[in-house]
């Protein structure tokens, strides 16, 4: 697991808006990168503590948001144990 600090990373919404998005970390799972990633600004239906999970191009140049749950707690699962596992 990466963790990030004081980056913004910027992805354009399909609507061509740049979105600011603060990267919380980066997971592998089954060999998939994920990057999971808080808004700046709270998106509409978001609560404070939400984050979203983006799976990250093999070559690195494009990110595309998960919206598979299941995908997104395993990612979530993962990101949990590394961080307690970090923080002992």
């Amino acid at each position: 697991m990466d963790l990030y600090n004081d980056e913004v990373i910027y992805l354009r919404s399909e609507k061509g808006e740049d979105i600011a998005f603060i990267p919380i970390a980066q997971v592998t799972l089954t060999g998939k990168k994920y990057l999971i990633l808080q808004p700046e600004e709270l998106l509409e239906g978001m609560d404070d503590d939400e984050a979203l999970v983006f799976e990250v191009s093999p070559d690195g140049s494009s990110f595309a948001i998960v919206l598979d749950d299941d995908v997104i707690e395993r990612v979530f699962d993962v990101y949990d144990a590394l961080y307690e596992a970090s923080a002992e």
